[in-house]
């Protein structure tokens, strides 16, 4: 970290102001850009995906419960995983605790993952986590929403983040859903990479700070990351 900039308090509001507007700025480009999303066409979702969950198989509809909008993360957790990933973890930590208040504005929320039930429940129970999280079962619903590239291959989703590019058999992001009057679903929204930043709590509060995330001099961004019960360790 660089030594600050040390200046008077009146010096320091004057700086903090004029920061203001373009804090502001982002701000209204910010709501610019959800309501241009909300915007986005949807898709119908044709395939008749079936999950495993706590409760039995479910098909996707039933993943929505009451409400008519779903938020999945499709959490980095393979087949043959013995744990989850360590980033995925680290983002899943800020889903705690969120769902009353999602579903308070008709939203549910589902972690989603290719490994079977039994692992999931498993790591879920070791992190402490009590939102849903269900298993694809080998489905192929991580492959067709482009965060599953089995033997690094390529597949209709078009690489990773629309890039035609793949990193990792498995990789992380956000899809969204909606269910329309007539009961059919609907794909509304995906996002990977730096979009799906806006969900990690940790990462915003960070951002406050003068020293930020302060990963530019390791070996890649993430490399301090540990699942929750390893810091120390």
């Amino acid at each position: 970290m660089t030594t600050p900039h040390i200046v008077s308090r009146e010096a320091w509001l004057e700086a903090r102001k004029a920061f203001l507007e373009r804090e502001k700025a982002f701000t209204r480009e910010r709501d610019a850009l959800a309501a241009a999303r909300r915007e986005l066409p949807v898709v119908i979702v044709e395939r008749d995906y079936q999950f495993d969950t706590p409760s039995g198989r479910r098909s996707l509809g039933d993943l929505f419960g009451s409400h008519p909008q779903l938020v999945v993360y499709h959490f980095m957790l393979g087949e043959t995983w013995e744990e989850g990933c360590p980033s995925c973890s680290f983002w899943a930590d800020s889903f705690e605790r969120t769902g009353v208040h999602l579903a308070a504005r008709d939203t549910a929320l589902m972690c989603i993952s290719n490994a079977p039930l039994e692992k999931l429940s498993a790591y879920k129970k070791r992190m402490g986590w009590s939102f849903d999280w269900v298993s694809t079962a080998g489905n192929g619903f991580g492959v067709d929403f482009g965060v599953t590239f089995p033997d690094k291959q390529q597949t209709a989703a078009g690489g990773y983040n629309y890039s035609q590019k793949i990193f990792g058999e498995e990789m992380p992001g956000v899809s969204t859903f909606l269910k329309l009057a007539d009961g059919r679903i609907a794909h509304s929204y995906s996002t990977y990479g730096r979009g799906i930043d806006i969900l990690n709590t940790a990462y915003n509060i960070l951002d406050l700070t003068p020293m930020g995330r302060h990963e530019e001099n390791l070996s890649y961004p993430m490399a301090w990351v540990r699942r929750r019960d390893r810091y120390g360790a």
